[in-house]
């Protein structure tokens, strides 16, 4: 069993599929270890941006919307850790540092600003789970 099959198995035992009930078992976990807020960024581009980094997009355009529109390039503080939404994954609740505005996303989408963090193993853990199982 690799390191990271273990760490999984430590949170959630040998019921680890993906489901609102493991979900809510990640957001205890998370909302126990972790000191927020916490200052994350994006794993890889969210999905609204997809279009304008390999579809060729209008590069003006997708530079207006990250204005309004939460980017995986942002750093943002992590505020809060709410009920699983869409497929499951942990609502996150984050402040863009350079100007305050708060949105929503999920938590699989996000990891440690800094990878040395400590706690970048948890959240890569979790994104692993809910992307995998």
């Amino acid at each position: 069993m690799e390191n990271w099959q273990q760490r999984i198995q430590d949170v959630l035992g040998e019921d680890n599929e993906r489901c609102t009930r493991n979900s809510l078992r990640w957001r205890a976990h998370l909302l126990s270890l972790l000191p927020l807020p916490i200052r994350v960024t994006g794993i890889e581009d969210f999905s609204w941006e997809e279009p304008y980094i390999f579809g060729g997009w209008d590069k003006h355009e997708y530079a207006e919307l990250k204005k309004i529109q939460p980017s995986y390039t942002d750093t943002f503080d992590l505020i809060g850790i709410g009920d699983p939404r869409d497929h499951d994954d942990l609502d996150a609740k984050v402040k863009r540092v350079t100007d305050g505005k708060v949105f929503h996303i999920g938590l699989s989408w996000l990891r440690t600003a800094t990878k040395s963090d400590s706690f970048y193993t948890a959240l890569n853990d979790y994104s692993v789970w809910h992307c995998n199982y």
